[in-house]
C-alpha cells in the first residue's frame, strides 16, 4: 500500500487486515497503521508480544516505532493513527508522547482500554498532548475477530 493515499475506512481497512495476520499469527488480533500528513502510510503492523517475547510489542508501539525510524523524528506531528482496539494506557502514553493528530479506533475494551474506559489517559490533567480521538469505526469486525480469536482459544483448553 506504500504510496497511495487512502481514505479514513480503507486505512482501518488495513489495519483489520494486520489484526487477521496477528491472530494467524497466535497473537491477540489488533492492526494499526500509522498515517503521514500526506495521507501515506508509514507503518502498518499487528501486536507481536508473543512472538517477540515481549510485553511492550503491542502494535501501537511497533508501529510508532517504525514510523519514527522512517521519518528520523520522535514526533509525529500531523499524522493519524488507525487502530483495531482502544489503545491501552501504555500506547495512549506513547500515542501522546509521539504526538500523534488523530486516533481511530475500532472496538472498545472496557477491560483494558485507557481512551474512554479505564484512566481516560488523555482526559487526565498530566497528559501533555491530547489527540483528536473517533472510536467504533468497524467496530464489529474488529470486536468479531477478537471475540472468534478467545473463543478458539478457550475451546482448544
Amino acid at each position: 500500500m506504500r504510496g497511495r493515499v487512502l481514505n479514513t475506512v480503507n486505512f482501518m481497512e488495513e489495519a483489520l487486515l494486520e489484526a487477521a495476520a496477528a491472530a494467524e499469527r497466535g497473537e491477540v488480533p489488533v492492526g494499526a497503521v500509522l498515517v503521514g500528513p500526506d495521507g501515506v502510510i508509514l507503518a502498518k503492523t499487528g501486536n507481536r508480544t508473543e512472538e517477540y517475547r515481549d510485553p511492550t510489542a503491542h502494535a501501537e508501539i511497533l508501529a510508532i516505532r517504525e514510523a519514527s525510524q522512517k521519518t528520523g523524528t520522535p514526533r509525529l506531528i500531523g499524522c493519524d493513527f488507525y487502530i483495531t482496539l482502544e489503545p491501552c494506557a501504555m500506547c495512549a502514553a506513547a500515542i501522546s508522547f509521539a504526538r500523534l493528530r488523530r486516533v481511530y479506533f475500532a472496538a472498545y475494551d472496557p477491560k483494558g482500554g485507557a481512551v474512554d474506559h479505564g484512566p481516560r489517559f488523555f482526559s487526565q490533567p498530566t497528559c501533555h498532548h491530547i489527540p483528536e480521538i473517533m472510536g467504533g469505526i468497524e467496530e464489529q469486525r474488529a470486536s468479531k475477530l477478537l471475540k472468534n480469536f478467545f473463543k478458539m482459544r478457550r475451546d482448544s483448553l
